[in-house]
Order: structure tokens, then C-alpha cells, then sequence
């Protein structure tokens, strides 16, 4: 069934290419810029990322470049920048996940599957702070901090350019799966002011029956103005204020009468603003400007945990609960409440020394996440529990200063453009405590307690004052860049960068490309590189933790530093940077208002990170013990010790033409086929009991519920196609999106209890009208025919139940979320 769907696809899409392109040859026309694809030549379709060279247009890039417009990250029901690139770019996915703490909030996108930490984000070409949140739940991207693309407003954009490929040699760590580079609007004059309001009207059907939902009302009003500074420079300042309402899809809870749907399985309540500035200004006639932009970004968002159900009988009895009964007498459902404050500042001076492009810019971002728990209580307070908690914080920053230099040279009857830099980087990562009912149990009771009351506050016990850390790291790191053509039709590039870490020492990596235009209409390129990326601070210091009570005594489990007391002597090692070996080939072919290209790819990664498994058991407990650890009887962390082999192809074809009669038609067609295997996983832990000679355990450091989600958590095959007409005062987007089979793995261990989000087409429909000049109104439906991914069935095909709670609905891997259908409207309004 998989290779016909995908057999469908490439016929659809060769079938696609071939007649406008022999239309193409024979009658030649001038490009012209479109609204999801620029037309190669225009202004618009000119790349700085992924190239040093001045003037490269994506099509004549060594490397694939995709480059969204403003336009096409608008003419959607969505303002999330990672929901708008997923919409678009095939190879970017953008999972809604429900049930996993704090990643509610702060979701990854991901890009040819890879982990969400290993692309590379920048900002108008400066490197992006990821986010404080460490994902350790059980989602696509656990054991990753990504850079959180939701904290800028996309009415601050002038477009995305997306390169895919690898460049950690051109640009440093994280670049394995590529680059997205966020390009700011620039303007002297002009604004637009723009109000949206949608809700989902959808039909959910879930295993034990069917509802009507009109949830998640979503207002969002945004605007921007740009000012004239002096009579040369440039102020663009924009602003955006959003407020979502909570989505509810789970199913209906068996456990108590009424059956009824008792948890929030959806999207978070959000209520977020932000600001974004960005301004250059020539120094006189000095040939040199000074420039700035940055951004600040409040975000309150609450997501749900698992209900807790009072009074239960046999499998039923959450004990919890109980002992909270005379607050919540019907049980209840924690909620995580999730304050996130972004900052982003930075400023530059560019121009030209001695012939030299010379660019100084220093850059400084800081993340914090304020975690509150509301709508719970402390077990072991009984009916004297609090209702909500205060859980402590994280918090993410990072200084960078970069100094870059460029000159093109003659090279015999071509030219080489000689690029080289320097830059320095100093990141900080921070946990602190909340209050201690969050996180502690109650003195007052008897020991031993009743070892089936939780600790802290249920659904997110707080960060206990061991949890505590503030630690920093630097690096240093210089490049060289160099891409010549030295005859007419050939590019080639080399490019080194070194890099020294604080923590872990040196690194290198280099990168060769190479490109031959065998005629205006058709060309090959191809690229061989080496990329890494650095463990981050979160990674290597994290920790989280919840007291339990066990044979009378207070001890902890949770996560620890791999190099913690707890990590060495559970085995943890210092954590080594992931490294990658990237190949790429491609063809690209162009004529009149159409255009083709084909890349294929192979990475190769060694020594990746995750999270082990949490090991516990008695040999565990002596060897903490024999190690002087008594407080802890249970721990993971994060090792190295995972190879794995992506291979893909990309195709995106591309057509525009415009006709008097009929307007100007814009179609789009891309794919991307994503293969990815382990090649090599860390072998189970043989440990022996230090205090009884003869005894050891075998426990598990990486579980098939892992491989699982690396090789089948996001879609292996997924293809988009976009029409856009305009005509006069009239304009549509219709798109359609294919998604393949996504596994969301079981727990135990067995295939069979595997769930599969199953094969969709998503179809997304909006049409415009300006009704006067300045003033634009338009219509739409995102999952137009209300598609949702196969529900989550009650027991598999071996008799395990997989539904027994109703707290999940459909499979929160899925690529396109469980909502169903988005209606909406908006307003826009320039000058």
C-alpha cells in the first residue's frame, strides 16, 4: 500500500513537471516573483544563508535552499512560525504533542527527522538561543533544547530561508540537518495592521464514541510600521498579540460513572504578546552602517496533566486522589502553567575596509520558564494541600560576538570569493527551586507514611533545592569559506571551521561543494561535509527529581548530570559532541516560469545523545549505596552511543504563469522520501552488586520504545501541493498535504501494541477579496474535510489494552495534530 501511495505521488508529480517544462522551452518568458517560490532573478530570490557570496539566487546555490515569503507564511489560518513552515516545507515537521509537561508549550520542529537540537536557527544570519526546556518526556524530539521558532511573530518577517544541508562548517554546532534562517522585514515607511479569528468546528470520533467540539477560539491581531531614520536609515517595528483557547480530544473515561471525557488532551490555553524591532542606519557618507534589531516575547500558557479520579475501585484506585477528596470530590486534573519570557538583543557595524566586507555584530538572547501547577495538591497534606504550587524555574542565555570578512578576487578568467570570520560564544543554563510543598511531603506524618501517596504537587512536583544549578561554558571559533567559479557554468566551495569548547576541547570540520551549470536550464550540484554538535548545557546538567517514600525512608529518582555522583556510578561518562558526515546531489532544471529540483542525501551521525532508561532494581540501590549515595534508589541520565543513517530525496517543482484573461497561477509540488535507521544503540548495562558477590542485573540504557521514535516518529514520506490564483481583487490557496504512516511505539516492548497515526491527505483552503484598496478580507479552513489520524483503538491485535483511561483520544505523534477542522477569517489592513 506504501509503495503505491508513494508510486502515485512521483507519477503525479513527473506528470506535473513534464508539460510545463517543454511549454517552457518553447516559448521563453520572463520570472516572475511568486508568492511561495520567487522566481530565480528577482530580488527576492537572492540567499545569504548557506553561501558568502553577494547576489546567489536559491537556484544557483550549491547546496538546496528553500525561500518562504512573507505572502506564504500569511495565507494560512496559522500565525506559529513552525506550523508555517511545516504547512509548507515538506521536510519540516512541526508535531502538536499533548500529555508531556511542558513541551505543550514549547513544541520543536523537526527537519528530515532529525532531533530538533541538530538545526541550526538564525536570525537575520545570528545564531538563535534555544530555549531553557529540556524535553524528557515521551514526544518527538525527548531528550532535546530547540530553539523555541513560536517566540517570534511572524508579521516581523520578510521571509525564511530554509537550507538543507549540512553546514556546521560554515556556521558551527547544531547545522547537521541544516539551517533556518528568519530574516526580518525591513522598511523606511508604510505598515499593516491585521486581525484573525478562527475556532475548530470539527466532528471527533474516538473509540468509544463521537462528539461535536467548536474549542480553541484563537484571536490574534498583529501590526508593523516602518519609520525613516534621517533620510538614509530605517526603523521596522512589529507587534503581535495572541489568545487560544484550550482544545479538549481525548476520550471518554470509562473509570467512574458518568462516562464522560474528563481530561484536556489538546492544545495548551495560551495568551502571549510580542514585540520585534529591526533598524539600520548609514554612517554618513562613510560607506559603513551601524544596525540593530531584537525582540521581547511574554507567553502564558497552561496545558493539562492526567486527571485524577476520586473514589475508584480495583485498577482504578489512585490513592492520591483520595486523600485529596475533600478539595476535589469528583477528582481533578493538575494543570502546567508555563510563563516563558524571551529576550533578544542585538547590534552590528558593517561596511567596507581596505576592499574587505567587514561585519561586527555582538548578540545576546535569554530564555526563562517560570513553571507554576494550578488546579492540584500535595497528597501528603491531606485536606491542608495547597491547590497551586510555585515549581521554580529554568532559564537559557547566551552571549554571541562575531567578527566576519569577505572580498572577491579575481580567479583566472572567474573569480573566488574569499570568506573568513571569528566568533565567540558564552551560554549559561540555570534551574531554580520552587517552594517546598511543591516538591516535598508532609513532616507531619507518620513513618513510615503510606508509600502510595505522591510527593509534591501532583501532575509537576516542583525543582527541589538538589535540583538546583548555574553553570556556563564559552567557545572560540574561527572560519574559512572560500567559493570560486574559475570558468563559466562551475562554482566550487570549501569551507573550515574550528571550534574550541570550555568544557569538551576542539573540534573541526570542513565542507566541499560543487556545482556545474551544463546549460542555462539544467545544472548538478553536490556537496560532502562534516558537521557536530555540541551536548548542551541542558543536557549535561540537568536534573529533576521527585521524592518517594521507600521502606520508611525519603529517597529520590528522577534525572541526573551524567557526571553527578548518581551518573558515574550508575556509569555515566562525560558527554562527546555528536558528529555527522553529509553527502548531497542534486539536479536542477529551470525555463520560462518554471522550475525543478531533485537533491538527494545521506547523513551519517555517530556518538548522538539521549536519555538512557530510568534503571532502578536492588543491584542498582547497592551500588548507590556502596557509592555513599542513600538518598537516591533510581536514576537516568544522558549518554552517548548511538550511530544512525538518514537517507531522503527532496523534490520541489515549481510553475507560475499569468495570463490577462485568467490571473496568474502559482503551483507547487514538493516532496520529501525520509528514511532513517540505527545502525548501533548502547548495549544493555550489565551491573554487578558491589555488596553481594555473585549478583549482577541486566538493565536496558536504550529501548526499542526509543528506536522506534528516531526511526519512526515522524513521517517517512510527506508531499505538499499548493495552488495560489489571484485575479484582479480575487485570490485562493488551496493546499494539499500527504502524510505517511507515523508509529507512536508502545511501552512494553511489542510491535503489536504499537500505535500508527495511519496515512492522511490534509486538504487547506483560503480565499481572499480587497475590497477597497488598502483593505483585504479573507476566508479559510485548515483540514478543510476534518481529517484526524487513526484514534487510539481500546486493545490491540494481541489482547493488550492500549485505552483503558480515555485520557488520549489519537496519537500525540501525529504530524498534524488531532484537532480536526480550523475555520477562520481575517482583516487586513495596509497603508
Amino acid at each position: 500500500m506504501r509503495s503505491r501511495s508513494t508510486l502515485a505521488v512521483a507519477v503525479s508529480t513527473f506528470a506535473l513537471v513534464q508539460i510545463p517544462f517543454a511549454a517552457a522551452q518553447e516559448t521563453p518568458a520572463s520570472p516572475v516573483t511568486a508568492s511561495d517560490a520567487p522566481a530565480a532573478g528577482t530580488p527576492d530570490d537572492v540567499v545569504v544563508t548557506g553561501t558568502r557570496t553577494a547576489g546567489r539566487s536559491r537556484l544557483d546555490s550549491t547546496s538546496p535552499v528553500d525561500v518562504l515569503s512573507a505572502a506564504s507564511l500569511q495565507h494560512q489560518g496559522t500565525t506559529e512560525v513552525g506550523a508555517s513552515l511545516a504547512a509548507i516545507v515538506p521536510s519540516i515537521d512541526f508535531p502538536r504533542s499533548s500529555a508531556v509537561d511542558g513541551t505543550d508549550s514549547i513544541r520543536p520542529a523537526t527537519l528530515r527527522g532529525l532531533s530538533p537540537d541538530q538545526t541550526l536557527v538564525l536570525i537575520n544570519g545570528v545564531r538563535a538561543h534555544t530555549s531553557a526546556l529540556l524535553n524528557v518526556n515521551g514526544s518527538v524530539g525527548r531528550g532535546s533544547a530547540a530553539v523555541d521558532l513560536n517566540t517570534i511573530p511572524s508579521v516581523a518577517l520578510d521571509r525564511i530561508e530554509v537550507l538543507r544541508d549540512g553546514a556546521s562548517a560554515q556556521y558551527g554546532s547544531d547545522a547537521i540537518a541544516g539551517v533556518v534562517n528568519l530574516r526580518l522585514r525591513e522598511a523606511r515607511s508604510g505598515g499593516g495592521a491585521t486581525v484573525s479569528y478562527g475556532q475548530y468546528i470539527t466532528d471527533v470520533n474516538t473509540a468509544r464514541g463521537s462528539r461535536t467540539e467548536h474549542d480553541g477560539e484563537t484571536v490574534t491581531a498583529s501590526a508593523w510600521q516602518g519609520v525613516s531614520l534621517g533620510s538614509d536609515g530605517f526603523l521596522t517595528v512589529s507587534g503581535e498579540y495572541l489568545n487560544r483557547n484550550p482544545t479538549s480530544r481525548g476520550d471518554f473515561d470509562p473509570r467512574k460513572t458518568p462516562i464522560r471525557v474528563r481530561s484536556r488532551f489538546g492544545d495548551p490555553d495560551v495568551e502571549q504578546y510580542s514585540f520585534y524591532a529591526n533598524a539600520g542606519k548609514p554612517i554618513g557618507d562613510s560607506g559603513w552602517e551601524v544596525y540593530g534589531f531584537g525582540g521581547y516575547q511574554h507567553r502564558d500558557s497552561t496545558s493539562a496533566a492526567t486527571p485524577r479520579i476520586a473514589g475508584g475501585t480495583g485498577n482504578n484506585v489512585n490513592a492520591s486522589a483520595d486523600a485529596l477528596a475533600s478539595i476535589y470530590p469528583d477528582g481533578f486534573t493538575p494543570l502546567i502553567a508555563v510563563e516563558s519570557e524571551d529576550l533578544t538583543a542585538t547590534g552590528g557595524l558593517r561596511g567596507e575596509l581596505s576592499g574587505w566586507k567587514v561585519d561586527l555584530n555582538v548578540s545576546y538572547g535569554r530564555n526563562k520558564l517560570t513553571f507554576n501547577t494550578l488546579n492540584s495538591g500535595n497528597a501528603t497534606y491531606g485536606a491542608a494541600s495547597k491547590t497551586s504550587f510555585y515549581d521554580g524555574t529554568l532559564t537559557y542565555d547566551q552571549l554571541v560576538s562575531g567578527l566576519d570578512v569577505s572580498r572577491e578576487l579575481p580567479l583566472g578568467s572567474g573569480t573566488v570569493n574569499l570568506a573568513g570570520g571569528v566568533e565567540y560564544r558564552r551560554e549559561g543554563f540555570q534551574i531554580g527551586a520552587g517552594e517546598p510543598a511543591s516538591y516535598d511531603r508532609n513532616p507531619s506524618l507518620p513513618v513510615p507514611a503510606p508509600s502510595t501517596l505522591g510527593s509534591g504537587a501532583q501532575g509537576f512536583p516542583g525543582f527541589q533545592p538538589s535540583n538546583v544549578v548555574n553553570v556556563h561554558r564559552s567557545n572560540v571559533s574561527g572560519y574559512l569559506d572560500l567559493e570560486a567559479k574559475p570558468v563559466e557554468g562551475l562554482t566550487l566551495g570549501a569551507a573550515a571551521r574550528g571550534e574550541h569548547y570550555s568544557d569538551f576541547g576542539d573540534t573541526l570540520n570542513g565542507k566541499l561543494s560543487a556545482r556545474y551549470d551544463f546549460a542555462p536550464w539544467i545544472a548538478l550540484r553536490g556537496t560532502v561535509s562534516t558537521g557536530f554538535r555540541a551536548p548542551s548545557l541542558q543536557q549535561q546538567y540537568f536534573t529533576s527529581t521527585a521524592s518517594v517514600l521507600s521502606n520508611g525512608n525519603i529517597v529520590e529518582t528522577g534525572t541526573f548530570p551524567s557526571v553527578s555522583p548518581v551518573g558515574v556510578a550508575l556509569g555515566g561518562k562525560p558527554l562527546r559532541p555528536e558528529k555527522a558526515t553529509n553527502l548531497s546531489a542534486g539536479v536542477v532544471l529551470r525555463g520560462g516560469g518554471f522550475d525543478l529540483s531533485v537533491d538527494a542525501y545521506q547523513i551519517k551521525l555517530r556518538d548522538q545523545i539521549a536519555l538512557s532508561e530510568n534503571l532502578s532494581g536492588p543491584v542498582v540501590v547497592d551500588v548507590l549505596k556502596n557509592a555513599q549515595i542513600t538518598s537516591v534508589t533510581a536514576g537516568r541520565f544522558f549518554l552517548n552511543g548511538i550511530r544512525s543513517t538518514t537517507k531522503g530525496i527532496d523534490v520541489v517543482a515549481h510553475y507560475r504563469t499569468r495570463s490577462d484573461g485568467a490571473g496568474t497561477f502559482d503551483f507547487t509540488v514538493a516532496g520529501n522520501f525520509n528514511d532513517i535507521k540505527l545502525t548501533k544503540t548502547p548495549a544493555p548495562a550489565v551491573i554487578a552488586d558491589p555488596l553481594v558477590p555473585g549478583t549482577s542485573a541486566t538493565l536496558p540504557l536504550f529501548a526499542r520504545q526509543r528506536i522506534i521514535s528516531f526511526e519512526q516518529g515522524t513521517p517517512r514520506t510527506k508531499v505538499v501541493g499548493t495552488i495560489d490564483w489571484s485575479f484582479e481583487k480575487l485570490g485562493v490557496t488551496a493546499r494539499a498535504s500527504y502524510y505517511g504512516d507515523v508509529t507512536q511505539p508502545s511501552s512494553n516492548g511489542f510491535a503489536e501494541d504499537d500505535i500508527h497515526t495511519g496515512r492522511h491527505t490534509i486538504f487547506d483552503l483560503e480565499a481572499r477579496y480587497q475590497v477597497i484598496t488598502n483593505l483585504n478580507l479573507a476566508v479559510g479552513a485548515n483540514n478543510l474535510f476534518d481529517t484526524y489520524p487513526d484514534y487510539v483503538k481500546l486493545t490491540s491485535s494481541r489482547g493488550t489494552t492500549l485505552n483503558s483511561t480515555g485520557l488520549v483520544g489519537f496519537p500525540y505523534y501525529s504530524p498534524f495534530g488531532f484537532n480536526g477542522r480550523y475555520v477562520y477569517g481575517r482583516v487586513s489592513l495596509t497603508w
